[in-house]
């Protein structure tokens, strides 16, 4: 009688504590998305926008990307299925959003519109982009 009692209490245990782990690993910390908006036409500036962004990510982030808590998305508005966005967030010309997304749902967002000034000064723009995402990922656990 002892040992069933204790093979019981000792299955107990194990599924406890693997339920207890499972859900674990399911409890979302969170992930910042960083989207470039643009449009279908497309300028050399623009471009740079892109590539400066996807730069500053790459090379400064690599961490928080292979873990997921950052991601990079680029996105045509003007694309069948895309135009909320423009709506989303106030969208006026080309963009560099920061959402922070937890459990599914946007929590806060914030455009980085100091791109357009920044542009020409790659240092300052890489200072200034690195800065905000840094600023959004200290959300994540």
């Amino acid at each position: 009688m002892k040992k069933i009692l204790f093979v019981i209490l000792a299955a107990v245990a194990v599924i406890s504590a693997s339920f207890s782990a499972f859900a674990g690993e399911n409890k979302s910390s969170g992930k910042v998305i960083a989207y470039y908006f643009h449009g279908t036409f497309r300028c050399p500036t623009c471009y740079k926008l892109e590539q400066y962004s996807k730069e500053v990510i790459e090379t400064n982030f690599k961490d928080a990307l292979a873990s997921g808590k950052l991601e990079f998305k680029v996105a045509n508005i003007e694309d069948k299925g895309n135009e909320h966005y423009g709506r989303d967030y106030q969208l006026y010309t080309k963009s560099l959003i920061l959402s922070l997304v937890k459990d599914g749902k946007e929590i806060k967002w914030i455009n980085l519109d100091k791109i357009w000034e920044y542009v020409g000064n790659k240092e300052r723009f890489i200072d200034y982009v690195k800065s905000g995402i840094a600023d959004f990922l200290k959300d994540i656990k």
